[in-house]
């Protein structure tokens, strides 16, 4: 079985576009953009623990929000040339899913904005 097989047989139609195809879901549509319960946003994926809803905060922009991760090292960048602009895409490190992208614009505490696509990750409440 190949990895898309595998992804395929685990994932929503969607969930695949987003994660393994780097796919964008439209903002203020996803399951997480506006929760504010207590608890760990881990990759939909692989099940590894990336975000704390204490780093958690409502940046308006229809996506959730982070201002940094749980352990820099749990994300992987590279720069994306898609849509005629340089952004930079944040991934899984642990497997490669794509989470959505990190901006310069975050609060004061790091200046960074993680923009991240629900369907890319699931929530573990406290």
């Amino acid at each position: 079985m190949t990895d898309n097989e595998k992804w395929r047989k685990k994932l929503t139609d969607n969930e695949f576009h987003i994660c393994r195809e780097k796919g964008t879901e439209p903002a203020f549509t996803g399951e997480f953009w506006d929760k504010k319960d207590s608890g760990s946003y881990v990759c939909k994926c692989c099940g590894e623990k990336l975000f704390d809803s204490d780093g958690k905060y409502d940046s308006g922009c229809g996506w959730p929000s982070f201002f940094q991760p749980v352990d820099h090292e749990l994300i992987r960048t590279a720069v994306d040339n898609s849509l005629s602009r340089v952004r930079t895409e944040i991934m899984c490190e642990k497997c490669g899913s794509h989470l959505g992208h990190v901006f310069d614009d975050g609060p004061e505490i790091t200046g960074q904005r993680y923009c991240v696509n629900s369907a890319s990750l699931n929530f573990k409440g406290k």
